[in-house]
């Protein structure tokens, strides 16, 4: 799938380092309901509720995303793995900054 040229798209280093700089942190899905991530290479795991989720959103899928962003909520982004996750950190202001 071709993504046009986002001129709110900040570098992916930056983005992926901003990413890996906020893991632990307690972020919020679109719902509301609190979530945390770790980073243990070129993806992140979500835990919720102190459970792991049993599936790894790779950097390549954040860098897919972040051409799309801003979104409005996660559908716009359904295309990407854990939607709800990837949304939810590529919006958070801690990883967004004042790049989209």
């Amino acid at each position: 799938m071709f993504l046009p040229e986002n001129p709110f798209m900040a570098d992916s280093d930056e983005v992926w380092t901003r990413i890996d700089r906020h893991a632990g942190e307690t972020l919020a899905a679109a719902t509301g309901l609190p979530f945390t991530y770790r980073v243990p290479g070129d993806y992140i795991k979500v835990s919720r509720e102190g459970r792991e989720i049993n599936r790894s959103l790779s950097r390549t899928n954040f860098m897919k995303a972040a051409a799309a962003m801003p979104a409005s909520r996660p559908s716009d982004i359904k295309e990407s793995q854990g939607s709800a996750y990837t949304w939810a950190i590529l919006m958070d202001q801690r990883v967004r900054g004042d790049a989209w």
